[in-house]
């Protein structure tokens, strides 16, 4: 595929913040972070976690197979690289440190308070899959596929714009980098135009079951087999 490059490991859920922030888990929860040189790409930070959401200025969060919320500290404490934080999420997701998102069991939608003695504050509407940018952006897909954006700064009335498409997966990296995965595996990028037509995403080839976005138009998709892709099409081929 002209537009991916093989990348060596295996991860089962992907997060990018930038080009050089990029986290990933495998099967086994293990947590992997790019070292930023394919020929070694990634060193295993302790811990364990199902889904882990990382963003341009370095912010890191993740949540375990018993839906506990972790905030990375390593780079100040690296005797325990990981805070517990009070909450019970699914999926979570890191645009800065002031912009962290996430979704619980239920589908109920959660953003982060920045005070840790009280976290989270619940959001209306209900979401299965949750994606925040570094610039405030956040999108959202619900469990039947249906793909929605966060007007909530801007009509509280009605936090959630439906725009048309059909996804399960999404990423944001900023309000011009957003992707997603459909139901069959396809991956897409947002078109930045509600508009452009019925559907106002573009198909990209290859096929994922996650997908992440960075800030900077970093892109790493992982297939069905847990192999990994950084996106190479806005490149010279």
């Amino acid at each position: 595929m002209a537009d991916w490059v093989k990348v060596a490991g295996a991860l089962t859920a992907i997060s990018a913040g930038s080009r050089t922030t990029v986290w990933g888990v495998n099967a086994a929860s293990a947590i992997y972070r790019y070292t930023n040189y394919d020929a070694n790409p990634w060193i295993n930070i302790p811990g364990g976690l199902s889904d882990i959401g990382a963003a341009s200025d370095g912010t890191t969060w993740g949540v375990n197979g018993g839906n506990q919320i972790y905030r990375y500290t390593g780079d100040t404490d690296g005797a325990n690289p990981w805070k517990g934080i009070s909450g019970s999420l699914v999926r979570i997701d890191a645009g800065s440190r002031t912009n962290v998102w996430g979704v619980d069991s239920a589908g109920g939608i959660f953003r982060y308070t920045n005070h840790d003695a009280n976290p989270w504050i619940k959001i209306t509407g209900a979401l299965s899959d949750i994606g925040a940018g570094a610039d405030g952006t956040v999108w959202g897909v619900n469990a039947g596929n249906q793909v929605f954006r966060y007007t909530g700064d801007q009509d509280s009335a009605n936090p959630w714009k439906n725009v048309n498409g059909s996804l399960k997966r999404i990423a944001v990296g900023s309000r011009t980098n957003v992707w997603g995965v459909d139901p069959a595996g396809s991956i897409y990028r947002y078109t930045n135009n509600d508009a452009s037509g019925t559907n106002p995403w573009i198909k990209i080839p290859g096929t994922a079951i996650d997908i992440a976005a960075g800030a900077d138009g970093t892109v790493w998709h992982i297939n069905s087999g847990a192999e990994i892709y950084r996106y190479t099409g806005d490149q010279p081929s």
